[in-house]
């Protein structure tokens, strides 16, 4: 039987990228668990406003005390060396903008449709904390959306109207209402749940914790 862990997490969260490339890598030191990999969406700030703010501005507002400051230096160093480790190259001063994750949320909703999902996740942590694009924008969204194989018409139909806008609210709504404040969260069965970008060995017997609960299959008997 196939274990379903739901990946609650914000595109705009660096924590997140580094929590998906280790439920990836759990999910391949149990090889033997059929895990199902699904991600939902979630917004760390859902005020920030349809158009994005200054990255920088809102950090200061943030982070603006001299404590806020040292923690969240240290948090870049600790994700930059992190991020070493597991390939993923982040390159915070190239960031300018931080938008709202509503519209990239809806396009990962589209790709999952797809099979597309983990391509399209990738893309948009890539185009983020790599590049320094502004995932808020609908044509660089239709562009990533074009890059891991979803039709650009499609797309550009999609975001013309508002299409699953609510559907990706109410998601995030029901995952708050459930507990969640903070990502990456991972969940099984919708009753045991693991927050936070923990080690690939943490979340692989995560992993078999989840597949015990399974219920078994009745053996065949003979007649």
């Amino acid at each position: 039987m196939t274990v379903v862990i739901e990946m609650v997490s914000d595109l705009v969260c660096p924590w997140c990228w580094l929590g998906k490339r280790r439920i990836e890598a759990a999910m391949a030191l149990v090889p033997e668990i059929d895990v199902q990999l699904v991600f939902r969406p979630f917004e760390l700030d859902p005020t920030i406003p349809e158009g994005g703010v200054d990255y920088k501005a809102y950090m200061r507002e943030k982070f603006g005390s001299d404590v806020g400051k040292e923690r969240s230096n240290a948090m870049r160093d600790a994700l930059i060396q992190y991020g070493e480790d597991e390939g993923i190259p982040y390159n915070f001063d190239k960031i300018t903008w931080r938008p709202n994750s509503l519209n990239a949320h809806r396009l990962v909703r589209w790709a999952q449709g797809q099979d597309l999902g983990a391509e399209a996740k990738e893309a948009l942590f890539k185009a983020f904390f790599e590049d320094g694009r502004n995932i808020g924008d609908i044509n660089e969204l239709t562009d990533i959306g074009a890059s891991v194989g979803l039709h650009r018409d499609v797309l550009e139909t999609l975001y013309a109207s508002n299409a699953d806008e609510d559907e990706v609210r109410k998601e995030a709504a029901i995952f708050r209402q459930m507990g969640v404040s903070g990502v990456p969260t991972y969940i099984a069965h919708r009753s045991i749940a693991v927050q936070g970008a923990e080690s690939a060995e943490k979340l692989a017997k995560f992993l078999k914790t989840a597949a015990d609960q399974l219920p078994k299959e009745r053996p065949l008997t003979g007649a």
